[in-house]
């Protein structure tokens, strides 16, 4: 189930962002027991896209989670994302 959220996850962010470069990490084990892991899954994910130019990280953060926004919150726990980390990065910017 953990690669359909990944893959969900993908495609979204590839849909709306076109990255050049796009790293998905699953730290859900990471939360087990904590509350909100049933909820979702906790996701890490690395960006470089050409939409965050001129932007600032709350701006690009803003995009990602607009990207990802039906993932966030409906369906069953097993396809949501409960929590998101994000670096979001310009491919000016070295990661």
């Amino acid at each position: 189930m953990e690669s359909n959220r990944i893959e969900q996850l993908r495609k979204a962010l590839q849909s709306e962002l076109a990255p050049v470069s796009l790293e998905i990490i699953d730290d859900s084990a990471k939360h087990a027991g904590h509350a909100g892991a049933r909820e979702g899954g906790h996701f890490r994910v690395v960006l470089v896209a050409d939409a965050f130019k001129g932007r600032s990280q709350l701006e690009r953060h803003r995009l990602v989670y607009a990207a990802v926004a039906p993932l966030m919150g409906q369906g069953p726990a097993e396809l949501k994302i409960h929590a998101l980390s994000i670096i979001a990065r310009t491919p000016d910017e070295s990661i």
